[in-house]
């Protein structure tokens, strides 16, 4: 059975098919409303009805940063824990060697 997601921005109601489990569907169309409510307030001179385009722009633009930070962060983490294992394989492998000859 098909299910749909409902946001509301800036007064209009857009429906969406959920791709994925519905609970996360509306998690992340809660993230984006809330993220553009966040960017709106940031504009004050600017009232949304006339800037809803750039609103929205900016939106995607820090939620695309967001990701590529944590992306980033998560490679780091990856390439710590890669490196920190292959010496505690090391240790491990000298170790083995000095106790079994």
């Amino acid at each position: 059975m098909e299910q749909f997601v409902k946001i509301d921005i800036f007064g209009k109601q857009y429906t969406f098919k959920a791709e994925t489990e519905l609970s996360q569907a509306k998690e992340v169309a809660d993230f984006l409303v809330k993220e553009v409510r966040r960017v709106e307030l940031r504009q004050p001179d600017f009232p949304a009805s006339y800037n809803q385009l750039g609103i929205m722009i900016l939106t995607a633009l820090n939620i695309a940063n967001d990701n590529i930070e944590i992306k980033k962060k998560h490679s780091d983490f990856l390439r710590v824990i890669s490196d920190k294992s292959a010496k505690l394989l090391g240790r491990l492998d000298d170790c083995l060697i000095r106790a079994f000859p």
